[in-house]
């Protein structure tokens, strides 16, 4: 959520912020930090009016970025330890981003546990995921703190969520190193994996993403303010240049760029793009890194189809195919 955003939503529950004030919590360099912010943050959303006004919001910046489709994921395993209803959340959210479809703008739902709040908890949120899948919830997926608990506590949690048509999803290798991603994909039948950087200092693992087409969600941006990237390449100075990316890439596994919470890390998906071009990639690979974020959605075939040739077509006409 955008500072402005959190400003508004603090004073609807009494409390008096400014926007500065926001920005210096999320001001943060490493992953303890973050979670700490994250957790911060998210106490200003009550219910299910709060939530619906932060997806407007949001809805505004994903259009002013030119964005088509968007995968949004939303942390169902938070508003369940907070004893919210995750259904009213949900609908509410729906209810509000409804008008952005006429505007160009079209959205689907990953529903997320929380990895420390352990199995049963996932569970919930699993079923949650199961019960709106008609909905619009496309995929459940795990994300917090990844050296919390092992992978193959969750097995029978992602095996429910495949057998319910539920698109598989896991943070991994992150702060976690290759063998966390590795149990994403062998234990936890993972489609795609947030970051997932750590498999870069693993050849045999890099080949196993790649026969598998395990689509690593990337984020520059939150990789250097959370110190994964730091964490990945052992060098406490690491910046964007010595990112794993092109070598994840190079290497033919599916990669895209996203923004992991883009106020918090202030960034955009634009920036994220920007990023790439100092990690030393061409202009046609950059292009196809913004394809595969088309390949890797939760669509049909057909759609996905379309939503490229509209892009390649934009893409051509901006002199850049």
């Amino acid at each position: 959520m955008q500072p402005a955003t959190v400003v508004a939503l603090a004073g609807r529950h009494g409390d008096a912020l400014d926007e500065s004030t926001v920005a210096s919590r999320y001001a943060t360099r490493d992953f303890r930090a973050f979670i700490e912010a994250y957790k911060w943050v998210t106490s200003y959303l009550h219910g299910p009016a709060d939530y619906a006004f932060a997806a407007s919001n949001m809805c505004e910046r994903l259009l002013a970025q030119n964005v088509v489709y968007a995968e949004v994921t939303l942390s169902a395993g938070v508003m369940l330890l907070r004893k919210q209803e995750v259904e009213a959340n949900f609908h509410a959210i729906r209810e509000a981003v409804a008008p952005y479809q006429s505007r160009g703008l079209r959205l689907q739902w990953v529903l997320d546990a929380v990895r420390q709040f352990g199995a049963s908890a996932a569970q919930e949120v699993a079923g949650c995921a199961a019960r709106l899948r008609e909905a619009g919830v496309v995929a459940f997926g795990m994300g917090g703190d990844e050296l919390a608990r092992p992978a193959a506590q969750f097995r029978d949690v992602y095996e429910y969520a495949g057998a319910n048509g539920l698109h598989r999803l896991v943070h991994a290798g992150e702060m976690g190193g290759p063998d966390a991603v590795r149990d994403a994909v062998e234990i936890l039948g993972a489609e795609r994996i947030g970051h997932g950087i750590a498999a870069a200092a693993d050849p045999q693992l890099m080949s196993l993403l790649e026969k598998h087409s395990t689509h690593l969600e990337i984020c520059p941006i939150s990789n250097l303010r959370t110190g994964a990237l730091a964490r990945c390449t052992g060098r406490p100075d690491a910046g964007l240049r010595d990112h794993p990316l092109p070598n994840l890439f190079r290497a033919g596994i599916p990669i895209s760029v996203s923004t992991d919470d883009p106020a918090m890390f202030n960034t955009t998906l634009a920036g994220e793009f920007g990023a790439l071009g100092q990690m030393n990639l061409g202009g046609r690979e950059v292009l196809s890194i913004a394809e595969a974020a088309f390949r890797g959605a939760f669509l049909p075939p057909g759609e996905k189809s379309a939503l490229l040739q509209t892009f390649r077509a934009k893409a051509k006409a901006l002199g850049l195919l």
